[in-house]
């Protein structure tokens, strides 16, 4: 998850809140070379890493529709319970934050600007209490203010686990919730607002347990996306979300895909953000994912929306024709593609089992398995990416070359009792083929100490919420290691680690996003950091989680990620954030 793919080819702004610039009223429409009247410059030239850290394609006309695939399905539409980046990068084109990640771009797109909100949060002196003043004139989908009530609703319904399994829990964790706060559903009429108050129709304040300079870039997230109460559907609002952003829902067909139109309510001069540019945007879903790539390649579709880049077989097509290299983009991530190891599944239970893993995984079929080094990425050792601030070299199971130490590994085997190995199951995301790639390394490269691997294939839109994220299940069918990607939610240590080595991430309902790390050491680390406002102050604090994770063996690292991202024939407008990590899809046209 955020599972999300994350910053990438970063030249990352370390600095919180208390670095950024107050530019919430800052067009962010990509720079454009077109003549006036909305016409189109003449055909961009296709190069190489085009789109990194520029426009490619740059244009201001609007018309024609926009078409996405997806190789496997959504988490869920809803902003309460969708954790995909794919998903929050996508989700600004229906629905609107609090303040948004500035669409544009290399670093520029790596800036928090108003959405919403006219600005960036307001916060106290101790940086315990935020507030946010809504713009004039917002409207729903159907002609419907938006007010403060609306987003404080939005964020409240969202506390909700059990019915939103999927989704973040910082705003959970951090606002001053009324004990045994369980949501709008489950605590229907209890005031929240020693969390969050609304004074008045334009004004949210929020309250926090503990100081954090950072909270803009909390309120970009999507829960903070306004759901209006007599609108509100529970668990079946992802069928039809209200839409508060430059398009609304056409038609939903959960399992196949769906359509979005203009909002005709959405007013261009409250959103500064969105030059809304198609009339139409048609995405498919469940699409195989070599099929996906090969209609990319011919220009069937314009976008595959994962962002996660183009499978194996596509790239052997790629790679050696220059005219087809120079249609796509190599960036390298914040994100780590990982294995977690459960220590709740036996014997993995055991710090030596677990440590045998370690040592036997052969990390260059890991590599391999997501194209190597060129469209793979780097070869990991520890959780954190190089480019995140205050991350160090941590190496606690070495090898030579990469291809692991199977002295060691048998060593750790006998000292767990298990000298001949032992059998446990992999989980993977069915529909993406290199998890599967990567499962099948692995089972190969474990078996030379012993360890026999079951490969367990699960679909996409609820691996974490019915499967590899749902403690229970993860016991019950014996899932010792289960396949996983991060990236990074924010640029900064805490919004790497947070979601996926804190406990209290942890839910027996599922939808967890850390779903092998137990380590109250951990968990007080991470706490104690937020008692810190300096940004800089915390980044030694990182390295020390990172190191007490590795010291446990609950994650395999795998690989920190780059990927082959492939421009669609037709589509303007193309460039990678370094707040996305693939192409931004709030700025794309079509021709």
């Amino acid at each position: 998850m955020k599972r999300r793919p994350a910053l990438g080819a970063l030249a990352v702004t370390a600095a919180l809140a208390l670095g950024l610039s107050a530019c919430g009223g800052e067009s962010t429409t990509p720079k454009s070379e077109s003549t006036g009247g909305g016409t189109s410059a003449a055909p961009a030239q296709a190069e190489f890493n085009a789109a990194m850290t520029a426009v490619f394609n740059p244009s201001t006309k609007k018309g024609g529709t926009l078409k996405l695939a997806n190789s496997g399905d959504w988490d869920s539409l809803d902003p309460a319970d969708t954790y995909y980046g794919y998903s929050w990068n996508f989700i600004r084109l229906y629905g609107r934050a609090l303040t948004m990640f500035k669409s544009a771009p290399g670093a520029e797109g790596s800036k928090v600007v108003g959405d919403l909100a006219q600005d960036l949060g307001k916060p106290s002196e101790d940086f315990k209490t935020w507030t946010y003043t809504l713009r004039d004139g917002l409207k729903y989908e159907d002609g419907s203010p938006i007010t403060a009530k609306d987003v404080a609703y939005a964020i409240a319904r969202a506390f909700d686990k059990e019915t939103f399994p999927n989704g973040p829990t910082y705003l959970n964790d951090m606002l001053d919730w009324p004990k045994d706060y369980k949501g709008v559903y489950k605590s229907k009429d209890v005031d929240f607002s020693s969390a969050i108050e609304t004074p008045d129709d334009k004004t949210v304040v929020f309250h926090l347990k503990q100081p954090y300079s950072g909270f803009d870039y909390i309120t970009q997230m999507s829960p903070t996306m306004p759901v209006p109460k007599d609108k509100d559907t529970g668990a079946k609002y992802r069928e039809h979300v209200i839409s508060s952003g430059p398009y609304m829902f056409e038609k939903n067909e959960i399992g196949k895909g769906f359509t979005l139109t203009r909002n005709p309510n959405w007013d261009p001069a409250t959103d500064p953000n969105r030059p809304a540019l198609p009339d139409k945007i048609e995405v498919q879903t469940n699409v195989n994912a070599d099929d996906l790539d090969n209609r990319l390649l011919s220009g069937d579709i314009h976008v595959d929306i994962a962002g996660t880049g183009v499978q194996p077989a596509a790239m052997s097509k790629i790679l050696p024709d220059p005219a087809l290299k120079a249609r796509t983009d190599n960036p390298t991530l914040q994100r780590l593609w990982y294995t977690s190891i459960s220590p709740t599944v036996k014997p993995l239970d055991n710090i030596d089992c677990r440590k045998a893993v370690e040592y036997a995984a052969d990390k260059t079929g890991y590599q391999a398995a997501y194209g190597g080094e060129f469209s793979g990425g780097q070869i990991a050792t520890s959780l954190l990416p190089p480019s995140i601030p205050g991350a160090e070299k941590i190496d606690l199971y070495p090898s030579a070359d990469g291809t692991g130490d199977l002295a060691k590994a048998k060593e750790h085997l006998a000292a767990c009792g298990q000298p001949d190995g032992f059998e446990t199951n992999i989980a993977y995301r069915a529909e993406r083929p290199k998890e599967k790639a990567t499962a099948e390394a692995l089972q190969q490269s474990l078996a030379r100490v012993g360890i026999k691997l079951t490969l367990k294939p699960y679909p996409q839109a609820d691996y974490f919420s019915l499967y590899a994220g749902k403690p229970p299940f993860v016991v019950e069918n014996k899932l010792g290691l289960a396949l996983n990607g991060w990236g990074t939610d924010y640029p900064d240590g805490y919004g790497f680690l947070q979601q996926i080595t804190h406990s209290s991430v942890i839910r027996d309902t599922g939808g967890s996003s850390n779903i092998s790390v137990r380590i109250p050491d951990v968990d007080k680390m991470l706490d104690d950091s937020l008692l810190e406002a300096d940004a800089q102050k915390r980044e030694p604090m990182w390295a020390a989680v990172d190191k007490r994770v590795m010291e446990e063996a609950v994650i395999l690292p795998g690989v920190w990620a780059k990927s082959l991202l492939l421009r669609g024939q037709g589509v303007t407008n193309v460039f990678i954030s370094d707040s996305q990590q693939m192409y931004d899809y709030v700025g794309m046209g079509v021709e």
